[in-house]
């Protein structure tokens, strides 16, 4: 069975280091009002960006295989907190946008569906604690 390990080290006031399996290394912290400096990511939106990361990852691999180019893709991931403690995401909303002039629309719509019906595992995670609400948008590049 798979598995992942993250080591997190405490650096200074209310900042964390912490590095992936492959090394790479992030920051941490918190906002001032909580003691922090805003010199990393929340935890909070480390999971947002988690989950655009999953799902973005899933959808050029599948792009790339369709032979599907792309020119530029963002998402924009928006979570609503809980009022009570412990706050967690409840709704969450993912926006795909793509860009370019000759996009095969249906292909990435299906690269998309695939991430969230069967590759994204954060995805899958996220829907155990929150209604996920997806939008997909095509955007043309002005010349």
């Amino acid at each position: 069975m798979a598995s992942h390990t993250v080591t997190t080290t405490y650096k200074k006031e209310m900042q964390f280091e912490t590095d992936s399996p492959t090394g790479y290394k992030t920051l941490i912290d918190t906002s001032p009002e909580n003691g922090g400096r805003n010199e990393g990511m929340s935890p909070k939106a480390l999971m947002l960006s988690s989950l655009a990361g999953c799902t973005g990852l899933d959808i050029v691999f599948v792009l790339n295989k369709m032979r599907v180019a792309v020119p530029e893709f963002k998402m924009e991931v928006k979570g609503e907190l809980t009022e009570e403690h412990p706050k967690y995401y409840h709704k969450v909303w993912l926006d795909y946008h793509f860009y370019g002039n000759d996009l095969d629309e249906a292909k990435i719509q299906k690269a998309v569906d695939l991430s969230e019906s069967t590759y994204c595992g954060v995805m899958e995670m996220f829907r155990r604690f929150a209604t996920l609400e997806v939008g997909v948008h095509f955007h043309k590049i002005n010349a």
